[in-house]
């Protein structure tokens, strides 16, 4: 955990209790009718995390959205937005062909899904019932997926998928404002399936102590692991996939991620040592002051060129750099036996041409 954060953690933790107590109660009201949930006409799928920060929810979504593709259904990415300054009610980022608004305006996540995510259509708003009836009525998706949405209690799901980091786990185990989690620990009880991402070698024996720890928890919810591999770079200036092996040498990094050392360790794993490194904050924007430090880091160490994450890359296309510039492109790993639990999942989905009834 950054010093930093664990500072703030430590003068916030005498309110952990209080704002503990108060999702607590909101989750209550929602479960008891007392706040209203939304029953959308087809089968929703939510993915988010009990903890803040970076968890892989994007790569996750994504690789949902093509499974769904694959077995005949019409899926639809819906998002809250973080970041964007479109103010809709409904804001369509994408209609499956054409990708109507940039990062800036649609959030870096969604725009990113957008490009990842042919034929699929990606919508945002802070209301999000309103742009899951949109995809529904508009487009004819007939399975949404709900980008960050297990704290989004307002739209009732089919399926609940929690995620953890397989580096970070839980972080402290602490409520917020004194840790990292954004429910207290109860609140797991109302996924389907949690889902341990980005687990190497190296952290695998911890994943696995920490499955057990959930198993033991939450007997009735399975448990399972994905990976993330490097599959080849988007070169910034025209948009072409180049192989790893071809990047210019001398590379300086940088990103504005939840877990950044999680980019680092990907870049070692791929054997792509950097000269320098230089991390943001997640979602940040990329204004001029920040490019020049960028570039003034990269100069001085005589970089032939810059590498960034994807969803980084699709913050800078009206950005003019004085270097080439690439975005690592992720595939997401997953297991048999989540593969298996997600086809059961989406055969039990009730939708009239169901194409694994």
């Amino acid at each position: 955990m950054p010093q930093k954060s664990s500072s703030l953690y430590t003068l916030g933790r005498p309110f952990s209790p209080i704002y503990s107590l108060l999702m607590k109660i909101r989750a209550t009201a929602y479960r008891n009718g007392l706040k209203r949930r939304y029953k959308i006409d087809v089968p929703v799928i939510s993915v988010g995390n009990l903890t803040m920060g970076g968890t892989g929810k994007t790569p996750i979504v994504g690789f949902l959205a093509s499974m769904l593709q694959e077995h005949g259904f019409k899926p639809a990415i819906i998002s809250r937005g973080y970041g964007g300054v479109a103010g809709n009610r409904v804001n369509v980022v994408s209609d499956g062909e054409t990708i109507f608004l940039d990062a800036a305006t649609a959030g870096d996540e969604p725009r990113l899904l957008a490009e990842k995510c042919p034929g699929v259509p990606v919508l945002t708003g802070i209301v999000r019932v309103l742009p899951c009836r949109h995809a529904v009525e508009t487009f004819g998706s007939n399975v949404l997926i709900l980008d960050d949405a297990f704290s989004h209690l307002s739209v009732q799901r089919d399926l609940d998928l929690v995620l953890f980091s397989g580096a970070n786990l839980a972080g402290n185990s602490r409520v917020f404002p004194g840790g990292d989690l954004r429910e207290p620990v109860t609140a797991l009880k109302r996924a389907d399936a949690f889902v341990l991402t980005g687990v190497t070698d190296d952290i695998r024996d911890r994943c696995l102590k920490f499955k057990e720890l959930l198993s033991s928890r939450f007997p009735d919810i399975p448990v399972f692991f994905t990976s993330y591999h490097a599959e080849s770079v988007t070169d910034k200036i025209n948009g072409e996939s180049k192989e790893l092996s071809s990047l210019p040498t001398p590379l300086f990094a940088f990103c504005g991620i939840g877990l950044p050392e999680l980019f680092q360790k990907t870049l070692t794993a791929e054997g792509i040592s950097p000269v320098g490194f230089l991390p943001f904050k997640d979602h940040q924007k990329y204004t001029p002051l920040i490019i020049r430090k960028i570039i003034k880091h990269a100069e001085k160490l005589h970089a032939e060129a810059l590498i960034t994450t994807e969803k980084d890359l699709t913050k800078l296309t009206k950005t003019t750099l004085p270097i080439p510039c690439f975005g690592m492109k992720m595939k997401v790993g997953i297991d048999d036996d989540f593969k298996d639990y997600l086809l059961s999942s989406f055969s039990a989905f009730s939708i009239p041409d169901n194409p694994l009834s």
